[in-house]
């Protein structure tokens, strides 16, 4: 079937004395005309269905638009329930402010007071459906490429962090969150350290509060030292276990019940660093206070 596209044309006639007058009549374009008109629309749907081994269909409405920015929030506190919180941090921050002249981040040179933004292309939300049920198991929101400092005060954490930590013998392993017993955990984690079984979170053995992490830098690993974007950051919100995939579709993350942050990081930290003056804060704020707070 041919379709027929439609324009607007109108002409309005002013004269002195005269009230204005307009014609207007809709009057077919052409396939030529319509093929020389170029543009992108500013919201993607997508509908993913029949994926092997996962029980839900998703729908992914994304936004074509770039975003850096440098914000701070004081409090965030999500998924309170059963006397618990999925996400608890104090003074949040996306993006900050050069300390000093020199500074690298994401393949640029910064001068002291510059701001360092956050990065983030093609912002999306996506819902995951169980279609058995017809219910909304989980919705998420992130971005197609993500880049830049995310800073924090973390007493409960509910997700994933990238981070690499390295022993004393200099071997490097995948972070793993625990809670105040020690015990692995991605769910209301308070501490972080290496699950190779001598960790202790009493103690302070291989292993520290998550309020010693104070900054990192989201995003892969790239060449030179410069941090390549991400597209694996997100915060998920599920009524019961959903398995997003990456917007390329290479990856596959398992997010439970209630809040879900994942923070992919390429940075790497000693466990020994951590433990005893944790990671510094970078300055989130134009009145520096210092590297423990803002």
């Amino acid at each position: 079937m041919r379709q027929q596209a439609y324009g607007y044309a109108a002409v309005t006639l002013f004269c002195l004395g005269i009230a204005p007058v307009v014609q207007a009549e809709l009057k077919p374009i052409s396939d030529e005309t319509m093929g020389e008109v170029t543009g992108q629309a500013f919201m993607q749907i997508e509908n993913i269905q029949d994926i092997p081994g996962n029980p839900h269909e998703f729908t992914r409405m994304t936004l074509t638009m770039d975003v850096e920015t440098r914000m701070n929030v004081d409090d965030v506190q999500a998924g309170e329930l059963d006397g618990g919180v999925d996400f608890a941090a104090q003074h949040v921050a996306l993006g900050h402010i050069a300390r000093n002249d020199g500074q690298q981040f994401n393949g640029r040179t910064y001068s002291a007071g510059d701001t360092v933004h956050f990065e983030a292309f093609k912002p999306y939300i996506e819902l995951a459906e169980d279609p058995a049920e017809g219910k909304l198991s989980g919705f998420r929101m992130g971005f197609g490429q993500a880049r830049g400092s995310v800073s924090s005060l973390t007493s409960s954490f509910s997700g994933d962090i990238g981070l690499k930590l390295v022993d004393g013998s200099g071997q490097e392993f995948d972070a793993t969150l625990f809670d105040e017993n020690t015990q692995a955990t991605n769910y209301r984690a308070s501490h972080i350290g290496i699950d190779d079984g001598t960790a202790d979170c009493a103690s302070g053995t291989n292993c520290a509060p998550l309020t010693h992490l104070q900054s990192l830098y989201v995003g892969e690993e790239g060449a030179d030292g410069v941090t390549d974007f991400t597209n694996d950051f997100f915060i998920g919100f599920q009524r019961e276990g959903v398995e997003w995939q990456s917007p390329d579709g290479a990856n596959v993350i398992n997010a439970g019940k209630g809040v879900f942050i994942n923070l992919p990081t390429s940075m790497k930290v000693d466990m020994s660093q951590l433990i005893s003056q944790g990671v510094d804060r970078l300055q989130t704020h134009r009145d520096d206070m210092g590297t423990q707070l803002f």
